[in-house]
């Protein structure tokens, strides 16, 4: 999450007339790089949405009679139905198939959770991964553009699955990118809340800038107020390894490079990596070697290895993926978890039997990534 635009997607931008109805009957669906007025996960600009539709929307509710969730084995109204993450979480592999739009998904679950404020008790004021992004006032924020196309393209599977709620979907669809580029098995749990109106979404400003003026104190700053240490900061910034920037958007990043003039997916934009749709280590081989003019270093990358702390954490890495895996899911699950409220309190865990056995989640490597 550190100071990133995680990626471009296929999809064309959202029209400002552009429409999303609530859960339960009509789907709705309504950090990133930019220059030192913007937040560090800008990404891409698109039209609001108009949130007057969620105004009385209630989270959707779902009734399970279950030992695993009911200890009485009595119908229990849970945030989301387990049955119907299951089956939105095969959709979402569906989805990255076709669109390639691991990264953009991966930031949408991280800007929902990552407003969070460990110092504010009181949810929602707390922020945090509550469903509150779907707001037209909360994507206006700088740090949210773009991610209308995200929310447009997972606005069926919300339809489809009423029962699971909108926080629950954003982080089911995040996690589920990442494994399904290469990267580790996240251990997640949902049954997460939603707020229920945009006067409940935070303020402007909690997010990351990939330009300070003193890089590493930006983030521990940003990534301290959320409760997160600095092994956690450098491991969420290894996503880099997915993505591009796009500097008609975000202001950072060449136009196109050799590895994203004919993309997968919509050509153009900077990525950090040469296999940009590949989940590895590989971002901080590339940040520590900078041999590649091609390949995007923003100031807030750079300070991983300048940074003593951050490079103690950058440098093993760098030499065992191993490690960046273990330290990087765990991060990951804490980020999905930051202020929400859980329905079971102790959360729902869907099993793995959907789980593709090795070889067959995506091959990020068989694409060209620009090269004729």
């Amino acid at each position: 999450m550190a100071a990133t635009a995680l990626g471009s997607v296929a999809a064309s931008s959202a029209s400002s007339t552009t429409r999303f109805l609530s859960s339960a009957t009509r789907a709705t669906l309504p950090f990133s790089s930019r220059s030192s007025s913007l937040s560090s996960f800008k990404f891409l600009r698109s039209a609001p949405l108009i949130s007057h539709l969620f105004l009385n929307q209630g989270r959707p509710s779902s009734c399970v009679s279950s030992r695993r969730f009911n200890a009485a084995s009595h119908p229990k109204c849970l945030a989301s139905d387990p049955e119907q993450l299951k089956s939105a979480r095969e959709d979402i592999k569906e989805l990255l198939k076709t669109t390639f739009c691991h990264p953009i998904l991966v930031r949408l679950g991280w800007h929902d959770a990552g407003t969070y404020n460990k110092n504010i008790e009181e949810w929602p004021q707390r922020g945090g991964a509550n469903g509150s992004l779907r707001f037209d006032v909360e994507l206006g924020h700088g740090a949210n553009a773009g991610l209308v196309n995200a929310l447009k393209l997972i606005e069926p599977i919300k339809k489809k699955y009423s029962n699971v709620t909108y926080a629950d979907l954003f982080q089911l669809a995040s996690a589920t990118a990442i494994e399904e580029a290469g990267g580790p098995k996240i251990p997640m749990k949902y049954g997460r809340v939603d707020v229920v109106g945009p006067e409940q979404c935070p303020e402007e400003g909690r997010l990351p800038d990939a330009g300070p003026p003193s890089p590493a104190a930006h983030l521990r700053e940003v990534f301290y107020r959320m409760g997160l240490n600095d092994r956690e900061i450098v491991a969420l910034s290894g996503a880099h390894t997915l993505g591009r920037s796009r500097p008609e958007r975000s202001g950072w990043g060449k136009p196109e490079t050799k590895y994203t003039k004919n993309g997968p997916g919509a050509p153009g934009g900077q990525s950090w990596t040469v296999q940009w749709l590949k989940f590895d280590n590989s971002y901080f081989k590339d940040i520590k070697e900078r041999r590649d003019e091609e390949l995007l270093v923003l100031p807030t990358d750079a300070a991983l290895f300048e940074d003593p702390s951050f490079k103690v954490y950058a440098e093993k890495y760098v030499e065992d993926q191993e490690a960046f895996f273990k330290d990087y899911a765990e991060a990951h699950a804490k980020l999905s978890n930051l202020g929400a409220k859980f329905d079971p309190p102790e959360g729902i865990v869907i099993d793995d039997a959907s789980s593709k056995p090795a070889g067959e989640k995506f091959d990020a490597a068989k694409y060209s990534y620009g090269k004729d």
